[in-house]
């Protein structure tokens, strides 16, 4: 290859699909949906530990209505029996009411237990409540911003297959050999496998050359590889 000039475009190429690939990863999409993630995350593991909470205090007020109920079945029971003309003996009907009596009392005390649990439960179900409001607002907001993610990565993807479709041109008219040199020097160079040699210094690394390395660089052959001393790009005068 007697001009050297497509290496500096090949090296344009590769510079913008490693800008382009830079964009695609650092979308603001993106960490703004990571960001969203992490909400959603410390939001769940919350409504997890309130939700063991207010199920503790629904199964105890679950119980203690449970028990009032058959306490009251119990009294419904035994008030039948005390006025069903069944029971005559006055003794009867005397310990027959005291027993009424006893399971009024055992009920009353069941009932304002299970009315603490519930006072004990409900805050538990508003902050729950309010938790769930704010999970459907987190899910919303980040479906939106996967479709934005989605659509940018998109724009970007294709701007990456053009801008390969003409890097994959233009690395077709060089020469095989070349292009090895140029991707070898280019990956050790961590990015930069050919530059400009401007007056004496090195576009690549913006270093100088001597100037007797520079005047032989001038004066060889056309096509003649010559490399940076400092970062070991090719260099094109």
């Amino acid at each position: 290859m007697s001009d050297l000039g497509p290496l500096l475009e090949l090296q344009e190429h590769d510079l913008a699909i490693d800008r382009l690939r830079h964009d695609r990863a650092t979308l603001a999409e993106r960490d703004r949906l990571a960001a969203l993630t992490d909400e959603q995350t410390e939001l769940a593991s919350s409504r997890a530990i309130q939700t063991v909470e207010r199920d503790e205090f629904a199964r105890h007020e679950q119980r203690l209505a449970d028990e009032a109920q058959q306490l009251g079945e119990q009294i419904a029971a035994a008030e039948r029996r005390l006025y069903s003309g069944e029971v005559s003996s006055p003794r009867e009907l005397q310990a027959l009411q005291a027993d009424v009596e006893q399971l009024r009392r055992r009920r009353g005390s069941v009932e304002d237990r299970e009315l603490a649990a519930m006072e004990q439960r409900e805050p538990l179900d508003q902050v729950i409540a309010a938790l769930d409001a704010r999970r459907d607002e987190l899910d919303a907001e980040a479906a939106g911003v996967q479709g934005e993610l989605t659509a940018r990565e998109g724009e970007v993807d294709a701007a990456l297959i053009a801008e390969r479709a003409e890097r994959d041109q233009v690395a077709a008219g060089i020469g095989p050999t070349f292009v090895a040199d140029y991707e070898r020097r280019r990956e050790r160079a961590r990015g930069v496998g050919a530059a400009r040699l401007v007056g004496s210094t090195c576009q690549g690394c913006h270093l100088s050359i001597p100037a007797t390395e520079v005047d032989r660089i001038r004066h060889q052959p056309p096509g003649t590889l010559s490399y940076c001393d400092n970062c070991g790009c090719i260099l094109v005068p």
